[in-house]
């Protein structure tokens, strides 16, 4: 892998991760376009690391009053506070992909990564994540989130699994179903997914680091991830206070009519 191309993927990555667009398409689809050998899996959980650190920083007030909120809890051994109750909600919501992640890992590294799958997906996503947005209300904000709303949306999560569902995608369509707001929708999601993000890092990154003959690629796609991600945080949720998700539905759409007609092209 070029230094090119992992600057390349890092920024795809980055911007992906948290756009409702579905980073691992991206991943999968770029060197299949452009005829780059395939980085793997283990690269592309690798580039997490960059996208970690943006949401670190971006949200690091949150985390501050969370650790807190968790040490609260443990002291006090109950839940009283609006912060304490979202940081047990932000852990129930991490269930269900954490168990699917466990037990699907390997077949998802293999099966999932078909282009006419993605396009698939990425184009069912796009219409669902229209009709969540078109038809969802918007009376709902993040103090309100249930129980019942966290099990939802972590199951959402799940299909994240299959690439051009996308993690922030299923859970902000999953959120605007629920009839969330577009920006506590997507906060949430966000939040949410820093411990499953956290973790499939701490498992691949090793991994990915033994497998590559050279770190500099790596660094540099990790380091590309980690600015655009913060980008695509901050302008995501800026944007979503005056506008709706119907561009980024309308991106699937195209995008997956594109791979369908370069896969008829090819074969």
């Amino acid at each position: 892998m070029t230094l090119f191309q992992a600057i390349f993927l890092g920024v795809l990555q980055g911007l992906a991760e948290f756009l409702p667009i579905s980073s691992s398409a991206h991943l999968t689809l770029a060197p299949w376009v452009f005829g780059w050998a395939d980085p793997g899996l283990a690269f592309d959980v690798a580039l997490h690391a960059g996208t970690l650190v943006a949401l670190a920083w971006y949200f690091r007030a949150d985390w501050f009053e969370l650790t807190q909120a968790g040490f609260a809890i443990l002291r006090k051994r109950r839940i009283e506070t609006t912060i304490e109750k979202r940081l047990m909600l932000l852990v129930i919501a991490t269930i269900p992909g954490g168990i699917a992640g466990k037990l699907l890992n390997d077949y998802a590294e293999q099966a999932f990564r078909s282009p006419l799958l993605i396009a698939c997906t990425l184009m069912v996503m796009g219409v669902l994540l229209w009709a969540a947005d078109k038809w969802g209300s918007q009376q709902r904000t993040l103090e309100q989130v249930s129980t019942r709303d966290a099990i939802l949306i972590g199951v959402a999560q799940v299909f994240a699994l299959i690439p051009g569902v996308s993690r922030s995608g299923s859970t902000m369509t999953a959120g605007r179903a629920l009839g969330f707001n577009r920006a506590s929708a997507a906060r949430f999601s966000f939040l949410m997914s820093f411990p499953i993000t956290a973790a499939a890092v701490a498992v691949k990154l090793p991994e990915a680091i033994h497998a590559q003959s050279q770190l500099a690629p790596m660094i540099a796609g990790i380091v590309a991830a980690a600015v655009s991600g913060w980008i695509a945080i901050s302008v995501l949720l800026k944007m979503l206070t005056k506008y709706s998700f119907g561009i980024f539905a309308l991106y699937r759409l195209a995008l997956g009519i594109f791979i369908l007609v370069l896969f008829a092209l090819r074969n």
